[in-house]
Formats: C-alpha cells, structure tokens, sequence
C-alpha cells in the first residue's frame, strides 16, 4: 500500500502578477536559484521526468499567456509535504485569475480525484470530493496527521 498522492495544477494569473509571486513560483518550479527565507522551504513543484508511482510525467511549466501566466504542473506528493502544498495552493487561490476548476488531488489508489476549485472573486478554494459516499472536504488539501 502506497501513501502518494497525485497532484495537478492547471491555472492561470493575471498579467498583474507582481514580480515577485512570479519569481516565487519559478522558485517551486526549480527554475530560479532565489530562495525564500523560510530555511525549511523547497521546491514542491520541481520534479520532472517518469512518475515512480502515479505513472505519466511529472511536468512543472510557467508560462506567459495573452492574459498573463499559465501554470501547469503535475507532482507526485506524500503527505508530508501537506502543510507546505496547502499553503501554496491557498496562495494561488488568492492570485488566480481561473474560476472553477484549478487542479486535482488523487490518493495513489483511488481512480478519481478530488477536484480542486477556486473562486477568484473571494480569493478562495475548495476540494470537492467525487467519489459516491464522501461529501466534499473541509480542506483544501486535507491534514492527515490531524
């Protein structure tokens, strides 16, 4: 039995992104040598290449759009890396330009996520469960060890 987690992201941030959240996120992109002050942050989207585990590729891109920047990224995560992905989720809830669905996370045996959905307006963002018997989730990213 497996504790992984699939993670994807798929949103986008206003072209009014201050410089700053853009080189943050090129920094958990593991495209930028910048490193925050937080000596226990890492980079928790920087994987690349074959999935040990959720199969496919880990990808992580950034990318300017005609409305600003384009996230895409797909991690396999443990959770441990919880607290440090909720946080990082959260503040992407309150910069994204995206309504409706932001991402997926995906227990490593389960066959459906649970959908991540942000609302731009209140800054906020949600997980809703989809499988049959689960109502939707209190967190966004859930606190296993709570």
């Amino acid at each position: 039995m497996s504790d992984f987690y699939e993670l994807q992201l798929i949103l986008d941030l206003p072209d009014s992104l201050p410089a700053a959240d853009v080189a943050l996120l090129r920094w958990h992109l593991g495209e930028s040598g910048e490193e925050p002050q937080d000596p226990d942050a890492y980079p928790l989207l920087a994987a690349r290449g074959p999935a040990a585990r959720i199969g496919g590729t880990l990808v992580g891109d950034l990318s300017r759009s005609e409305q600003g920047w384009a996230l895409t990224a797909r991690q396999e995560v443990h959770p441990d890396e919880f607290d440090h992905l909720r946080e990082l989720v959260e503040w992407l809830a309150r910069r994204t330009s995206t309504f409706g669905t932001i991402g997926y996370l995906r227990f490593l045996e389960h066959n459906v996520p649970d959908v991540l959905i942000a609302d731009p307006v209140a800054g906020t963002a949600q997980r809703l469960t989809l499988l049959p018997g689960r109502s939707t989730e209190t967190q966004l990213i859930p606190d296993l060890w709570s």
